[in-house]
């Protein structure tokens, strides 16, 4: 799993609806400004699963005249387990892991599940914004993230033009990505076995027949993004913004790390499979956001629906009610719900003695399921002009069985397991 936070488009187009509500304060001076900065500390733990701490430190500066350069050092730690898409069974399992190098075991009615997920990533972000011609701004970004065994290198560029004395915003960005994909042990074959060093004579028959599933060059893939925006000023006190967005991927989709398994009429585990996804993704979304200025706070009210050829459709309600108690502090609690269909390749598991489909995952993330996340934060400007906030939430996700018959012995298994985690920031800004 890569959890990546880039510098993209979507970001640059929406500092148009920030800039007309007033939430930044660079666009505008004539004047050089100095250096502004954001912090914060973020920790994100799933029960029993995946733990995330992260550092972000984000810069900007005005150099008078509109011309603004921000940045974005970001530094990620990931550890725990992480789903491999094989089912519960209802003895114990054993499994090879990702390098080769080593097996560990599930206990029975246990979802399977590899600890030794471990990772860590550094992400930087740079942006120029300035001025083109009368009413009219650029922006142009680079950004590049690097992991154990993922690299990612990126260019976004942007053009804004206001209308209408400034109460109406176009925008149209344009970002491509490529990475290079260096999976544990190697990328493997689609479809080809998970294999057990217990089931070979020696070592070397295992290396080498290990070796015959995995593709010997690193994988990679590139993706296109394209975005159009409209922002527009409805009153003093309300703003929306209007995008739609459109994304092409190309390359290697595969998760090396995940797997499905084939199952006899029995729902007994036959053999683990490594999958296979198509190698293009295309995909559509269109947003919507409101913003109402109230006399003691703020609404933020937004929904986006995203639609791709792997025939998963999603939907994403995101609002926010902010309270000041003062000039100086507020409060902010947030509600989010993400409801989305399962991919038209996703199968919780394989029927052995079927014929092979052309392409299969098991990856829960490509499943149907739905996910609500309750926060609440709590910010205070200082004396100084430094501001400093914090903020907690739980999350919950729960997948659903897409229409799947349960063969034997997996009707009395959770296949579909919710994932619940909980999120904390501390961010400081001056």
């Amino acid at each position: 799993m890569q959890l990546k936070n880039q510098m993209t488009i979507t970001s640059v187009l929406a500092a148009a609806t920030c800039a007309l509500l007033g939430t930044t304060d660079a666009i505008g001076q004539e004047s050089e400004q100095a250096w502004e900065f954001d912090t914060a500390i973020l920790y994100y733990g799933e029960t029993d699963r995946v733990s995330l701490l992260e550092g972000v430190v984000a810069a900007s500066k005005d150099f008078g005249d509109e011309h603004i350069f921000s940045g974005k050092l970001v530094f990620d730690s990931l550890t725990g387990a992480s789903a491999s898409g094989a089912v519960a069974q209802p003895g114990l399992q054993t499994y090879t892991r990702p390098s080769g190098n080593g097996e560990y075991t599930i206990e029975g009615g246990e979802l399977p599940l590899d600890d030794t997920f471990r990772d860590t990533r550094v992400q930087l972000n740079g942006q120029w914004t300035q001025p083109l011609w009368t009413n009219t701004r650029g922006s142009a970004g680079l950004n590049v993230s690097n992991e154990y065994d993922y690299l990612s290198i990126g260019a976004n560029g942007s053009i804004a033009k206001d209308f209408d004395r400034k109460n109406r915003t176009l925008s149209l960005g344009l970002s491509y990505q490529y990475d290079s994909i260096d999976p544990v042990g190697g990328a493997p074959v689609a479809f080809s076995n998970m294999l057990l060093r217990s089931d070979f004579e020696g070592d070397d028959a295992f290396d080498t027949a290990f070796q015959n599933t995995r593709q010997s060059d690193s994988q990679d893939k590139t993706t296109v993004d394209v975005l159009i925006g409209l922002t527009q000023t409805i009153n003093k006190r309300m703003i929306m913004q209007f995008n739609y967005g459109f994304s092409v991927a190309d390359g290697y989709l595969n998760d090396p790390y995940k797997m499905l398994s084939s199952v006899n009429g029995e729902g007994i585990t036959q053999s683990l499979l490594f999958e296979s996804r198509p190698d293009k993704r295309t995909k559509h979304n269109f947003y919507w956001q409101t913003k109402y200025a109230m006399d003691n706070g703020m609404i933020d009210v937004s929904y986006r629906f995203a639609t791709d050829d792997w025939e998963i459709d999603s939907h994403t309600i995101d609002s926010r009610l902010r309270f000041n108690f003062s000039d100086t502090s507020y409060v902010q609690p947030y509600f989010r719900y993400y409801q989305q269909e399962a991919a038209e390749f996703y199968r919780p598991f394989l029927n052995d003695g079927d014929a092979l489909p052309m392409f299969a995952s098991a990856d829960y993330r490509l499943g149907e399921m739905s996910t609500v996340t309750l926060g609440l934060k709590y910010g205070q400007r200082l004396s100084n002009g430094h501001e400093w906030g914090v903020r907690v939430a739980y999350y919950q996700q729960t997948p659903k069985n897409a229409g799947f018959d349960e063969p034997g012995v997996l009707q009395g298994l959770d296949l579909y397991p919710s994932v619940k985690a909980v999120i904390a920031q501390l961010s400081y800004s001056f």
